[in-house]
């Protein structure tokens, strides 16, 4: 286990660079992750079920303890991605699929990459796991009305589907994970060390199934706008999410939490669902933002832990004598 648990820190460390090199290696032969297309439903179930095994009684008493960040910060993330995901595709003038796929990554949860990405810039990494699951437990609820309200004048919703199919793949495997952990706790508590590293294998299997189902279409005239529609969502949920910390006076450590639990989305969850419900090419936006915000993420948090070691080391006392 020590040995699995030790590659699984190396994936991590790397995982952008894998991101980007297993994406350019689907496009280049798609036929590599064709298996997984009608599959990617189980692997985010996988990914929530890992998720679910890792929650403790300490994570809801913390949403219940501290509700005010925690509520706030879900309703930053489901108030600001959705609405910013409908002004650009105004702004950019995408229509049909693409469009509903764009909205459909910014009506999402939050990503499991950003309690990761919280921890490394020297975030409050508690208040980023009570949002994430508190923003995951809204999903079926949330998903389906934000798309309905934003995208219905794309293409035809299928809200009741959408409800269930989120409830079946986001819903189900949290809580039974939840309960398995509160059963078979000792043994559990051994297995999650594994759990990164399990979670991590299945996001790259379902960026890759979503790239070789839309090789053909990736980079076409049609989706050209779709890289910078995505870059600029995620760019403006981190400043967004930073403003609204801001604003209520959190501390630094929660600012941080707050800006990726904003700017950061479950892009798996969008794929998966886009792939099921509407086409493969509405499965673009969150394929490419499922690259793009861990590069993002990546940036962002070593910048910020750049900052906080120079200003630790500007605070260091000067030894007597010197």
């Amino acid at each position: 286990m020590e040995k699995v648990e030790q590659f699984g820190r190396w994936v991590g460390r790397w995982f952008t660079v894998l991101v980007v090199i297993w994406a350019a290696f689907n496009y280049v032969l798609p036929q590599t992750s064709a298996w997984v297309i009608p599959n990617t439903s189980y692997l985010l179930g996988i990914i929530l079920f890992g998720m679910g095994l890792t929650l403790r009684g300490a994570d809801f008493a913390r949403i219940v303890k501290r509700p005010v960040p925690v509520i706030l910060g879900t309703v930053a993330h489901y108030v600001i991605m959705p609405l910013l995901a409908w002004i650009l595709c105004q702004v950019f003038q995408l229509k049909g699929a693409t469009a509903a796929g764009v909205i459909l990554v910014g009506s999402c949860p939050s990503g499991t990459s950003s309690s990761v990405m919280a921890y490394l810039a020297g975030g409050d990494v508690a208040l980023d796991v009570s949002i994430e699951t508190l923003s995951t437990l809204l999903a079926p609820i949330a998903l389906p009305g934000l798309l309905l309200f934003y995208a219905g004048q794309y293409v035809a919703i299928p809200t009741q589907s959408l409800f269930l199919s989120t409830v079946k793949i986001v819903l189900v495997p949290i809580i039974l994970g939840v309960v398995i952990h509160t059963l078979f706790k000792k043994t559990v508590d051994r297995v999650t060390r594994a759990l990164p590293l399990v979670s991590q294998v299945a996001i790259l299997l379902i960026i890759g199934a979503v790239i070789s189902a839309n090789h053909a279409e990736l980079f076409t005239a049609a989706t050209a706008m779709v890289i910078p529609v995505v870059m600029i969502h995620n760019l403006s949920g981190y400043g967004l999410g930073f403003l609204s910390s801001k604003l209520i006076r959190l501390k630094d450590p929660q600012r941080k939490a707050i800006t990726f639990e904003v700017g950061m989305q479950d892009s798996s969850l969008g794929a998966t669902l886009a792939m099921k419900y509407f086409t493969p090419a509405a499965a673009i936006p969150s394929t490419i933002f499922s690259i793009w915000h861990n590069i993002s993420g990546s940036i962002l948090s070593s910048y910020w832990r750049g900052r906080s070691e120079k200003k630790a080391t500007v605070a260091e006392p000067v030894p007597a004598g010197r």
